[in-house]
Order: structure tokens, then sequence, then C-alpha cells
């Protein structure tokens, strides 16, 4: 089985081209949300322009129609990565008014969020399981949804039915890539943090190491 990566988080031109260089298949830009990350539109549209050899993502958190509309004139991505509160029927809105493929994150830490994580299939391009946020930070809610380095129980994916296409993401590394591939059998694998030497900088090797272990895993 081959598996796919999607490198998110970028705001670097030479962490997309070395992202790009070493087999990404998508590339995931965190917009006008609360990140460490955090691009505005004209930025990732700067960032990634259409001639790149590898799906741009942009990760939105419950959007409104005006952002949506301002990032389809700007920077027309290849998915839009919901990665908020939204419902299925919000999911279809989107898919039906901006013309763009979808990406669901879904937050997951037990076999009821994999049975509630059913209802975006079909309706989103596929879903990413992701690790659930810490619930405090600095003693208030943690607005921010990913990149926290945190990780899934894996088996409960693998326990659980699967869309065809589904990506995994939480606390991914060079050092836990494969044996998370092995247990879940994820066609595609999301990782931020866990190719980072600071929060939105990556680090080369760590991109090159990742890509191997997926390679030789």
């Amino acid at each position: 089985m081959s598996t796919n990566v999607k490198i998110c988080g970028l705001t670097r031109a030479e962490d997309v081209a070395c992202a790009v260089d070493n087999g990404a298949a998508f590339l995931g830009f965190i917009v006008e949300c609360p990140s460490k990350r955090r691009l505005s539109v004209s930025e990732a549209a700067a960032l990634a322009p259409k001639t790149l050899n590898a799906a741009r993502v942009a990760v939105l958190v419950n959007p409104n129609d005006d952002l949506l509309t301002r990032l389809m004139a700007e920077m027309s991505p290849d998915y839009v990565q919901l990665h908020g509160d939204e419902t299925p029927l919000r999911v279809a809105e989107i898919v039906k008014r901006f013309k763009v493929k979808t990406i669901k994150a879904v937050g997951i830490a037990s076999d009821k969020d994999m049975k509630a994580a059913e209802a975006y299939a079909g309706v989103a391009d596929f879903i990413l399981y992701d690790a659930k946020p810490p619930q405090k930070l600095n003693g208030e809610e943690d607005a921010v949804r990913g990149g926290h380095g945190v990780s899934i129980d894996w088996s409960i994916i693998a326990h659980a039915p699967t869309p065809k296409t589904f990506a995994v993401a939480g606390g991914l590394t060079p050092h836990n890539v494969a044996k998370a591939i092995a247990i879940t059998r994820a066609p595609i694998v999301d990782v931020s943090s866990g190719v980072e030497r600071a929060a939105g900088v990556k680090d080369a090797s760590k991109i090159t190491a990742f890509m191997e272990a997926i390679r030789h895993g």
C-alpha cells in the first residue's frame, strides 16, 4: 500500500519547496484562524501558486462565506480543510456554493467519535481523523484545533469502519509514522509539528526522515 503525505502548517517558501521535493502530495496552509502558523489569505496565495506540483489545501476553522469568497478569488485552493465545528450541512453548502473539494477534520478520542465522523462520509471528499486538542491551555479553552503534537489511540481507527480514502493526523513523527500506518492502514498521513524545529518553521532533515520512514517502513 502506498501512503500519501500532507505537510501542514507551511509558512515559508523554502519549506514548501522542501515538501514538494520530498514528494508530499498535499500542502497545508492555515488561513485566518487561531494558530502560530496562521497566514492571511494573501500570504497563503503567495506561498501556494497553482503551479506547485502538489494539492494546495487551505485549512480553515468555521469560515464564513466572506472569507471563502476571498480565498477562492485570491488562492483558489485545490481543497478546503474544515477544522472547526462545521456540520455536514455546512460542508455540503460550501461544496455547492464554492465548487471546491473539501476535507473534514474530526477530533477522535473514542469509538463514539469515529461513529460521529461517519456523518461526513460522502459529503466531504475525505475525512481527516485528528487528535482532539487539549481542553485547557494556560487555564483557558484552547481555540487552536491542530498542531499540538497530541497522538490518537490508533487502535480506535483500526477497529472502526473507515471510508476508502481518509487521513490520519496527530502527533506523527519520523519515529512513529510507520507504526501508525501499519495499525490504521491510512492512505494519507498528515504532519505538522512532527517535522518542525519551531512552530511554522519546518526542519528539512525531519521532512526527509518522515518521508523515508514511510517509504521504508
